[in-house]
């Protein structure tokens, strides 16, 4: 019998922060097909909805021009170095220099972080609590986030009192899909990977769990997470 966690006649309809994939299998097998005890998930893209964009809307008058700030000046290029452990104030003042012209807009980036904070995903939210619920997994994050603004976040959801524990790429100045990130958590909590599900809405995070023998979840909606925890589960 295909175990599940969810009554089907209960599936709410999507929030406004939910996002809406294509639906299909996609998670990366690992030479393990040892039964699940671990579950890590991914948060930005699949617990919590962040973008710039909630915030850059607000400043300039086109999307033409949020577009063109975010691929030019603020790009997700830099915004990954402080994920990587680069201090706000030395990335802050390092993109000043190069962009003077827009210093007002690249100082709200983290004068108005909390901005482009949108919410929970929230069915998302109901399958970790699903799964904490049944109390036969245990459950992490492991997320490519500033350690600076990562209390923020803390302090805002309350379903992070959900996990174990929690691996913060800022704090650990290494970011994924590095194969060492994946690696800290499992030897900082003696998770046994041949045992473990990883879940990021990245495919190459995704694959970067698989170079150190976890399977994963390629996440593209919260229906389609599901029905892939249901087949493995």
């Amino acid at each position: 019998m295909r175990f599940v966690f969810f009554h089907p006649g209960k599936i709410r309809k999507k929030s406004r922060n939910s996002r809406n994939f294509a639906k299909g299998k996609s998670y990366v097998r690992s030479m393990s097909n040892l039964p699940v005890e671990t579950i890590v998930f991914d948060l930005g893209g699949v617990l919590i909805d962040w973008n710039p964009r909630y915030l850059y809307k607000k400043i300039f008058t086109t999307e033409e021009d949020v577009d063109h700030f975010l691929e030019h000046v603020c790009t997700s290029e830099w915004n990954t170095l402080q994920d990587a452990g680069r201090s706000l104030f030395e990335a802050t003042e390092w993109l000043v220099a190069q962009h003077p012209e827009w210093e007002k807009h690249i100082r709200l980036y983290y004068g108005r972080w909390e901005e482009m904070l949108g919410g929970t995903i929230d069915e998302t939210v109901e399958i970790l609590e699903a799964l904490k619920n049944l109390g036969k997994h245990r459950i992490f994050a492991l997320t490519n986030w500033s350690g600076e603004t990562f209390p923020i976040a803390l302090e805002r959801y309350d379903f992070f009192r959900h996990f174990e524990g929690i691996v913060v790429s800022g704090d650990e100045k290494v970011i994924k899909p590095d194969p060492a990130i994946y690696q800290i958590l499992l030897d900082r909590y003696g998770v046994n990977p041949s045992t473990a599900i990883f879940i990021d809405d990245s495919l190459k995070n995704v694959k970067g769990a698989a170079q150190v023998g976890i399977r994963g979840i390629h996440f593209r909606s919260p229906m389609q997470l599901r029905e892939e925890l249901a087949d493995l589960l």
